[in-house]
């Protein structure tokens, strides 16, 4: 059978160490590398391929809990119920810099959230991290946000007492479903990227924020989290201008790693074009507590000649049609338990195998494959409206042991996620002017 993916796209954006600014305009890239290379500050050398798997599954059942429709935006007011940001044990680490001059941060790359933060001096409660804390009163272009600007309303941030000042600092607050938190003041600094030409490109009044009481399940080689998301507060949305709106990511296989890096792009050189290109469009929700997310309409998923319509809850999908979030940051394909069911039904009966269960896996469906073995892989297309994604067998089985092969689909109690293993070996583009995704297939080892 086609070579199958080993373990999950947890990735690091590489961090060059290099200050020149360049412009963005035209576009730019940045590398990335994934979380169990031994490149990666994540990496463990007494962790199996098998272990770093099943962590990775583990994470993304984890991580489909931000995505609770009712949670509240990811800077609310004190009294709201829950932020939709994720934890230290998100699929990503982003390296880059705040501030001038420029200091390296690192932390959590999440699709699923859009606040950029990370720990400040003076520091009422933080967890313990490795690097040092970003002082901002080391940044000649740090300013705060004051708490009675319109800004600060639109940001959903709040005074922290009644009758504070006009120089008092917009206060935000975040709570994880985990019970963590962090606490700080929103701010305005200069937010610089590293190319992979070896120059860095800056981006001044950057929206942050400062964390000054931050506790939890944190990690402490992370020192805050990169918001990707579709909110206006977000990575994405503050650069939309710089980069046209267009962001794009090629994700290489773990198996194929080695040295080599996958890509994020911006700008120009996010393009998706040429023969083979698919585009779907991206569906807007009504509810801002949706609006973090990329909402595609996936119509049906085929096996072989069997094609099952996709159903959806209504309380899952988005108010414009959208019912399946597609997310860098999960590993494993989430999709509501019924529709899942008949999925799992269709592919068991062209594979045939013996079926065999992993006590220390959350995937159902898995088979008794011995390294010497091959598995009957069905073909398998994803039709998103007006895109019938045809992926191959390294997007849909993956080896967790030397005696088994699992699905890499699996059943979800909330909403329907398009997770990383079914987008490698894609150039995957965003474009939020048009409001589309296209897929491209592409070997991302020589993007």
């Amino acid at each position: 059978m086609a070579a199958l993916a080993t373990t999950a796209f947890a990735l690091i954006l590489l961090y060059v160490s290099a200050f020149s600014s360049v412009s963005a305009k035209g576009g730019f890239s940045i590398d990335l590398i994934h979380r169990d290379s031994p490149r990666s500050p994540f990496y463990n050398p007494l962790e199996t391929q098998s272990q770093r798997l099943r962590n990775a599954f583990r994470r993304s059942f984890r991580h489909s809990n931000r995505f609770n429709p009712k949670v509240s935006s990811t800077v609310p007011q004190t009294d709201e119920a829950e932020a939709t940001i994720t934890n230290n044990r998100g699929e990503y680490l982003m390296e880059l810099s705040i501030g001038t001059p420029p200091v390296p941060i690192k932390a959590i790359a999440d699709t699923g959230s859009d606040l950029i933060w990370t720990q400040c001096k003076p520091c009422v409660a933080c967890y313990t991290q490795t690097d040092p804390l970003f002082d901002p009163s080391k940044s000649s272009t740090y300013k705060t946000i004051p708490c009675t600007s319109n800004q600060c309303s639109a940001l959903k941030g709040n005074c922290l007492s009644k009758g504070s000042g006009s120089g008092s600092p917009c206060q935000y607050e975040a709570n994880y479903g985990d019970r963590s938190h962090t606490i700080g003041d929103l701010a305005v600094d200069t937010l610089t990227l590293a190319s992979t030409t070896g120059r860095n490109v800056s981006f001044p009044k950057t929206i942050i924020g400062c964390g000054h009481d931050n506790a939890g399940t944190f990690d402490k080689k992370g020192s805050g989290i990169v918001g990707l998301g579709g909110g206006d507060e977000s990575l994405i949305s503050q650069l939309s201008t710089s980069i046209d709106g267009k962001f794009s990511y090629c994700l290489v296989p773990f198996a194929s790693e080695g040295d080599l890096t996958s890509k994020l792009n911006f700008g120009d050189n996010a393009l998706v074009s040429g023969s083979g290109v698919l585009s779907t469009p991206i569906i807007e929700d009504e509810d801002p507590t949706k609006k973090t997310f990329f909402f595609l309409t996936l119509e049906a998923i085929s096996v072989g000649k069997t094609k099952i319509p996709f159903t959806s809850s209504s309380s899952s999908s988005a108010s414009g049609g959208g019912n399946i979030i597609i997310d860098s940051g999960t590993t494993l394909t989430l999709l509501e338990q019924s529709f899942y069911s008949e999925l799992e039904e269709a592919v068991d009966q062209v594979v045939g195998g013996e079926r065999v269960s992993d006590p220390q896996s959350p995937i159902p469906l898995c088979y008794k494959v011995s390294l010497s073995e091959d598995l009957k892989v069905p073909n398998i297309t994803v039709h998103f409206s007006g895109a019938d994604v045809k992926l191959d067998a390294k997007n849909t089985f993956i080896r967790v042991s030397d005696e088994a092969v699992c699905f890499s689909f699996a059943p979800s109690e909330s909403l329907s996620i398009y997770g990383n293993l079914a987008q490698a070996g894609f150039l995957v583009g965003y474009d939020l002017k048009e409001k589309y995704v296209s897929f491209k297939p592409t070997d991302c080892t020589k993007v």
